[in-house]
């Protein structure tokens, strides 16, 4: 039985992986830090923290592996640096937190194209954060890269339901890489990876989710 913790549990990746997680035989105990509080479950441990503290001497970082969900955009953070402090730093923090709390599996959401010598921001900023977290020396570390997401989300983002309805009518043109990554796929091969993960670094590319959700109808 594995005890692991979650962060971004609230997020649409998070609360994919949070449902899996809870109905997993596999799982004693889900810690999952969040802002406010999530439904009660009798293998939820739920601490609330504010978005910016990390509580450094919580016996919850003591967990045999961890998944970080967390993501957000710059005009949601409101600037580079405030998107920087959440999908590099913070996302650091907890993945050092857990090492040192024992946790030997890892499994990251990055993105497609993430890669720390991009020009862009986003995508620079994921590659940063995936090399410094392979610097933490987990046994297993994977790292998920999905496309276009989609899935159900608690914000409203009209361009993003636009931007999907192309993609789902364009799928059969389109090469693997560039379909639509589903969030309950992604999910998926992050739960088995800190669950079941095999040693070393791993990635699971967008192409690699598409025929993944296409299998599972």
């Amino acid at each position: 039985m594995t005890n692991l913790l979650l962060a971004g549990a609230t997020g649409m990746v998070g609360t994919a992986v949070l449902t899996r997680l809870l109905a997993d035989p596999r799982v004693s105990e889900v810690v999952a830090p969040t802002r406010r509080a999530l439904a009660p479950h009798p293998k939820l441990r739920n601490p609330i923290v504010a978005s910016a503290v990390i509580p450094e001497d919580a016996d919850w970082w003591e967990t045999d592996a961890a998944i970080c969900a967390l993501g957000t955009t710059r005009a949601k953070a409101g600037s580079a640096a405030a998107f920087r402090a959440i999908d590099h730093d913070f996302a650091l923090a907890i993945a050092t937190r857990v090492r040192q709390g024992g946790a030997t599996r890892f499994a990251l959401t990055s993105s497609m194209g993430a890669d720390a010598r991009s020009r862009l921001l986003y995508t620079r900023t994921k590659g940063e954060l995936e090399d410094a977290i392979d610097r933490l020396h987990f046994a297993s570390f994977t790292i998920v890269r999905p496309g276009f997401l989609s899935g159900n989300r608690t914000d409203d983002r009209p361009m993003e339901r636009f931007i999907g309805r192309v993609l789902r009518i364009a799928a059969p043109i389109l090469p693997a890489g560039a379909r639509i990554s589903p969030a309950s796929t992604v999910a998926a091969f992050l739960v088995e990876a800190a669950l079941a993960g095999a040693p070393g670094r791993h990635i699971v590319g967008p192409a690699q989710i598409a025929r993944a959700a296409e299998s599972q109808g």
